[in-house]
């Protein structure tokens, strides 16, 4: 695994478990209906930052262009998470908008 891809991976690897944590937390919740949304992008998110994990560790001449994708799906995480009062939805925002951030950086310098 390239140096490079350290924060990036990191990033993934907390991003996925936070995702998880979430999704898992919201089927919890009292009203489930109205996280469904949520736990969708959870979900997606969780995927998407397993996948650019597993390609930057294997050094994958894909692994900027699934980063970048994997930079939209966070953002779009976020911005879901970030609308619920909940500490686990608040928690994955905060995670999510720093993965957002991490996977562009390395996108962009790959």
């Amino acid at each position: 695994m390239q140096e490079q891809f350290a924060d990036c991976l990191q990033a993934c690897n907390d991003c996925a478990a936070e995702c998880n944590h979430c999704a898992a937390a919201c089927l919890q919740e009292d009203k489930v209906e109205m996280m469904v949304e949520c736990i969708a992008l959870d979900i997606d998110c969780a995927q998407a930052c397993a996948f650019a994990a597993a390609a930057m560790a294997r050094d994958s001449v894909h692994a900027a262009a699934i980063c970048d994708l994997c930079a939209d799906i966070c953002q779009s995480c976020a911005e879901e998470c970030i609308q619920h009062d909940m500490q686990h939805c608040q928690q994955c925002a905060t995670v999510c908008f720093n993965c957002a951030e991490e996977c562009r950086r390395m996108a962009s310098a790959a």
